[in-house]
């Protein structure tokens, strides 16, 4: 029982962001696989490169090591992220960055820039391809939180789907949660993966994202749920969501 309150608390950005590569990655190797390494390599040095930028701009003299930064093995592991991500902003602290990347933003940038690659290449089947991983990712999320409620004796319902949500809600995002009699009603004003999108102008590879996320971890928590995102900060300024239950 220990464990399972254990838990309950939500689940690292770190750890979300490891599987999320890690079933972007298998997409693209079950999509392309003579040429998937090729194109994560890419991607992932593509996100290399920019965090490296980042540090070149504040100190053109700082040299900051590749092997401390990210590869394909490290964004597999939630630890491994953790432990280079915060040693990134050791270095962003030193040399005066003021305004050092949130993990929000490091895995918004990751995503943007693998997906680029895919897409830029393959068009629409590099698309359906990332949703793809995007969606798997999704499923594995919301059969977790299934199992969150689960461990405290509580149906996989509409009512105990955002309060057994698994990832933690940072100062970073700004939304209104409205209960309805059978739908649950968000809407998002502030997204830190939105945000970092459009400030980088990215949004065309990280609404691919966006468009499967919530109606994939949905899928995931109760097959019979439906998500309604009509509204998406990346075209219209914020996301607005309707969570319904249909019945079986």
């Amino acid at each position: 029982m220990a464990q399972e309150e254990i838990n309950l608390k939500p689940v690292s950005m770190y750890t979300i962001t490891a599987k999320l590569f890690t079933h972007v990655e298998q997409a693209i190797r079950e999509q392309f696989p003579k040429e998937a390494t090729s194109l994560l390599k890419e991607g992932v040095s593509e996100f290399v490169l920019e965090l490296k930028e980042i540090v070149h701009h504040y100190d053109s003299h700082y040299l900051i090591d590749d092997d401390s930064l990210f590869s394909l093995t490290k964004l597999k592991d939630d630890r491994e992220v953790e432990k280079t991500y915060k040693n990134y902003i050791a270095v962003n602290e030193k040399i005066g960055v003021e305004e050092p990347l949130s993990i929000y933003a490091l895995m918004a940038k990751m995503f943007a820039h693998i997906t680029k690659v895919v897409v830029d290449r393959y068009g629409e089947i590099g698309e359906k391809t990332i949703k793809r991983g995007v969606e798997t990712f999704g499923n594995e999320r919301g059969q977790h939180i299934a199992r969150r409620a689960a461990s405290v004796g509580k149906d996989n319902t509409l009512e105990n789907y955002l309060t057994h949500y698994d990832m933690g809600r940072s100062e970073l995002f700004e939304y209104e949660t409205i209960y309805h009699e059978d739908e649950i009603e968000q809407t998002f004003t502030k997204c830190a993966f939105g945000h970092q999108w459009k400030a980088d102008g990215t949004g065309e590879y990280g609404i691919l994202y966006c468009e499967m996320i919530d109606p994939s971890i949905a899928k995931g928590y109760n097959p019979n749920f439906e998500v309604v995102h009509d509204e998406y900060i990346l075209k219209e300024g914020c996301c607005h969501f309707l969570f319904q239950l249909k019945e079986e």
